[in-house]
């Protein structure tokens, strides 16, 4: 189903010019007054609202428009309310803005600028009426158990999470380095039987190999020179939960036979120790390696891998998830900026276009870490390319006429989309804002060629 928006203007024209724009994308409800507006919210109960502030009977002034913005937000809280409207002051910004409006637009309507803010709008609006907006306000915890994003690999994702967490069976997370693996093995536990019993982690590749059998199960005391006390090894420390093992095909061979023994045994002995001691845990174990390969090149032990991959889930790269790069970024800079005590600043359309365009070879983590930067680096209210790092993709003048400049522009947009997608175009449309037919008469106009296209 489309989103569902409700535009509240009393120009005609203007109201024309939406539905337009937007009627292939969403479902719109259009009206020019307080009563009408009042009365189609309340039918059709729409997530997000495009607000005129200047309504009869007193279109100049913004009575009429902070009303509807009031009585809106006191039946549905959640709702998205975008003001757009010719009062452009500043003081009737910051008034509807501190009165729960999530936006503000002056007239004219930059049309491009508008479909992104009405993009996120309606995807938080979504998030908030399924009961997840946690999992957007917030980067470490809460809704999906601290994961972002509503692209359709992380809808996969989530599914695969709520089917998987009730059962204790093994689980092994595969995906490029900065996916999120951890994050993932967290939510499965906290969506589990087990959440209120420890989650431990150890990554088996920032240990040396000296250290990660006591790391992992523990050492009595005199055991080896150093060993001053016994102590309990991450096995230990999760018992009743869960333990996450990081990095999984970084473990050396002879603890790769410990750690299958225990497995099958669910029993461990601490290093100079004699004594069996019985743990239940459960195991998540992750890793950005071909183990095939490892195991074909005598690295990894073939009865290990089936012992961990009873079921297996690999996690979509950064670039795969089209949409969620805009909520990640806005996640992490809230984080920060409660972390700092401070308001979030926004990122400029520049900045959100610099987002989109970025290939992200670090995935999450490396978002992460340019958000963090900019945070840091910015001055004023605002983000801009320069403190993610990244450059304006905006088109630069070429000297070409117009058309043909346009043209040019939208056949690398398509044909990247495409190739992004494989080539599905139901994917592909999606991710560029068009509807399935349009995209196929962008094809056919813009004469891609079978060989130019995936």
């Amino acid at each position: 189903m489309k989103p569902a928006v409700l535009i509240v203007d009393d120009d005609e024209e203007i109201r024309t010019q939406m539905r337009w724009a937007l009627a292939d994308d969403y479902e719109l409800t259009l009206a020019d007054s307080r009563e009408s507006a009042v009365r189609a919210f309340k039918e059709r109960r729409p997530g997000v609202v495009l607000l005129d502030l200047g309504l009869p009977p007193n279109p100049t002034t913004t009575t009429e428009g902070m009303a509807i913005l009031g009585e809106i937000l006191a039946e549905q809280p959640t709702t998205q309310v975008l003001v757009i409207t010719g009062q452009a002051d500043r003081e009737h910004a910051v008034r509807a803005i501190a009165a729960g409006a999530k936006d503000f637009l002056p007239k004219p309507v930059q049309m491009e600028e508008l479909k992104i803010l009405l993009r996120r709008a309606s995807v938080v609006a979504d998030l908030r009426q399924a009961h997840r907006i946690e999992a957007v306000e917030s980067a470490a915890g809460g809704g999906f158990a601290g994961l972002v994003g509503t692209s359709p690999a992380m809808r996969k994702v989530y599914n695969f999470i709520t089917k998987i967490a009730a059962t204790d069976a093994p689980v092994l997370i595969l995906g490029e380095s900065g996916t999120g693996k951890e994050v993932v093995a967290s939510a499965i536990h906290l969506q589990s039987p087990r959440r209120e019993k420890p989650f431990v982690a150890i990554n088996c590749g920032a240990i040396p190999e000296a250290l990660l059998e006591s790391e992992l199960f523990g050492h009595e005391k005199g055991s080896f020179t150093g060993a001053h006390a016994q102590r309990k090894g991450r096995v230990e420390l999760a018992e009743g939960g869960t333990l996450f093992l990081d990095e999984i095909g970084e473990m050396p061979l002879p603890l790769q036979v410990k750690l299958l023994r225990f497995l099958q045994e669910r029993k461990i002995e601490r290093v100079g120790g004699r004594v069996s001691i019985s743990v239940d845990v459960r195991i998540i174990a992750a890793t950005n390696q071909d183990l095939a390969r490892s195991i074909t090149v005598g690295k990894f032990r073939e009865d290990l891998f089936y012992r961990l991959n009873v079921v297996n889930i690999t996690l979509p790269p950064l670039k795969d998830r089209p949409g969620d790069v805009q909520l990640l970024a806005q996640s992490f800079i809230e984080q920060f900026a409660r972390e700092h005590g401070k308001a979030a600043p926004k990122f400029t359309l520049p900045a959100q276009r610099a987002l989109e365009h970025h290939d992200w070879p670090g995935n999450v983590r490396e978002l992460q870490n340019r958000v963090r930067r900019a945070f840091i680096m910015h001055e004023g209210a605002s983000i801009q390319p320069e403190d993610l790092e990244l450059a304006d993709t905006a088109p630069k003048e070429t000297g070409k006429p117009l058309k043909e400049a346009r043209e040019e522009l939208e056949r690398t947009m398509v044909a990247d989309a495409l190739r992004r997608n494989q080539g599905k175009i139901s994917h592909a449309a999606a991710e560029l804002g068009v509807s399935r037919p349009t995209l196929y008469e962008l094809i056919e106009k813009l004469g891609l060629k079978n060989e130019e296209r995936p």
